[in-house]
């Protein structure tokens, strides 16, 4: 039996329509549950919206609707994205569901259980759009002489009885965590930052509100409802059945890998491994905050107006057109950058040009010059046992940079890329139109292992740009079982009859208004 792999996303927080970094997240996270089922493992990708809190009330109140009504409303949205964007998530989760509900409510008294919650009065500073609580020597000074979080938020001076949960108590433990498994947190600079956070001395946390009643009712504490991070957190064991601690839960929990954007390390890194150390549960195994992406450069802002919808990309570019510039081009772990005339230039070149033309040129071959069947290859030369064994250098690379705790995406696609125009030379250099008047046999030979090399890109590239790829394999008329990872040891088969070929990757043009800009 395969070994698990239970992969999540940050639960979005829905009071507004997803942008492009809660894409970009969503296909990351595809991207390695994709890979690592190609690779044989049962993996469970969980993904949802963590719909209470402070903020998504005002935001209702601000609309004039019910707060479940704004839920359900941009919630969907969420779940549209992910359809649009071809996410093959195992379940999506909302944190108003019953059944989060009674996790949460688990959760809770678990940590009530082993002395870790008291009753207490919290005052103090917190940012609303953060839904977080800041001391005084972490807050920031505006321009207007105003008091901002860390993350340059307002902040508002709280006082109200709350429970707080013992984060003090865990402080050791949570560093020595980090000493003996520093691959819990990825990559090294959040992990630096996170490290200093905690050396710095932790204070308990406020853990209930009083002052609204959206969220997870405290148990056995009428009028508190639990800060939201702690019910959002709980989401990733929602995901898996808990509070039942059998079946699926006993199957895939600890978590693999909490894939989340580094603005909220902190709840996760610090807040959420303690919360488990409480509980008696098992810790997840890596949190990895990759960075944000920037609009030319510049961070996104309604403000500025360069907020841009993900679904609008898509429909401009092309679903695996944005998702392989989003994977491709950024640094995973880094911030990067997107524009369209960026997602124009990258897929053109390497999808267009260097994929779909190669197939397109050698499949039409097959097509006009061997009866539309794949042909029978003669004996390879030193041409065709160099490329295969590139190929074969190409899958140890890629396996290499997706495994082992780094997930190094844009490494990945790199390689394969490579890869990609090392085929076209071996394509052009060995010019079957040309052999086809002299030597018809080695034009075949040619144009088999051209299939052959075409056939195992498709299936290295498959994690990536899915729909594409799928479509690349119709054309080589490969069964659907015989597409991962443990087929790139077999081969095509001479004399199987392949389709009329299509174009995969048509070439992209800018926008007018991006050419005018």
């Amino acid at each position: 039996m395969s070994k698990p792999f239970y992969i999540t996303t940050a639960i979005s927080y829905p009071n507004g329509r997803p942008h492009i970094g809660h894409a970009y997240e969503a296909i990351a996270a595809d991207a390695i549950a994709r890979f690592y089922r190609l690779s044989g493992r049962d993996v469970r990708l969980i993904t949802g919206t963590d719909e209470h809190g402070l903020k998504m009330v005002q935001t209702a109140r601000e609309a004039g609707v019910d707060t479940i009504k704004l839920a359900d409303e941009m919630s969907s949205y969420f779940i549209e994205m992910c359809s649009k964007l071809n996410i093959g998530h195992d379940g999506f989760r909302r944190t108003s569901e019953p059944a989060h509900h009674e996790a949460s409510k688990a959760l809770w008294k678990a940590m009530e259980a082993n002395g870790d919650l008291y009753l207490d009065r919290y005052e103090g500073w917190y940012s609303v759009r953060d839904e977080a609580f800041y001391a005084e020597d972490e807050l920031e000074t505006g321009e207007g002489g105003e008091k901002l979080s860390p993350q340059g938020t307002p902040v508002v001076w709280t006082a109200e009885e709350t429970w707080f949960f013992k984060l003090s108590k865990y402080q050791d433990k949570l560093q020595t965590l980090y000493a003996e498994h520093p691959e819990f947190i990825e990559p090294e600079s959040r992990r630096n930052e996170v490290m200093r956070f905690v050396e710095g001395g932790l204070r308990d946390l406020s853990v209930s509100r009083t002052s609204f009643d959206w969220g997870v009712p405290v148990p056995g504490s009428p009028g508190h409802i639990m800060y939201v991070w702690v019910d959002a957190l709980t989401t990733y064991m929602t995901g898996v059945g808990y509070p039942d601690t059998e079946g699926m839960f006993a199957k895939y929990w600890p978590a693999d890998l909490h894939l989340i954007g580094k603005d909220i390390v902190r709840f996760h890194a610090v807040y959420w491994p303690a919360f488990l150390m409480s509980a008696g549960l098992p810790l997840p195994k890596q949190v990895f905050g990759h960075g944000f992406l920037l609009n030319r450069g510049e961070k996104m802002s309604k403000s500025v107006g360069n907020v841009v919808d993900p679904m609008q990309l898509a429909e401009q570019f092309g679903v695996d057109q944005l998702r392989y510039f989003l994977l491709s081009d950024v640094v995973f772990g880094k911030d990067g950058t997107y524009s369209a005339d960026a997602i124009v230039t990258k897929t053109n070149a390497d999808l267009a040009n260097n994929f779909g033309n190669l197939a397109q040129r050698s499949l039409s071959m097959i097509g006009k010059n061997c009866d539309g069947k794949v042909p029978a290859p003669g004996e390879p030369t030193a041409a065709e046992e160099e490329l295969l064994a590139q190929l074969d250098q190409c899958f140890i690379d890629i396996n290499a940079a997706m495994t082992g705790g780094l997930f190094k995406i844009d490494t990945a696609l790199d390689t394969i890329r490579e890869r990609l125009s090392a085929t076209n030379t071996y394509f052009a250099d060995q010019a079957p139109w040309a052999l086809r008047k002299t030597d018809p046999a080695r034009a075949d030979t040619v144009l088999y292992y051209t299939a052959e090399a075409i056939r195992q890109l498709a299936i290295m590239l498959r994690w990536a740009i899915p729909e594409s790829c799928d479509r690349m394999l119709d054309l080589l008329a490969q069964p659907a079982d015989a597409r991962d990872f443990e087929h790139l040891t077999t081969a095509i088969v001479p004399g199987v009859a392949l389709p009329a070929p299509q174009g995969i990757f048509p070439r992209l043009d800018l926008p007018v208004s991006e050419t005018e800009a």
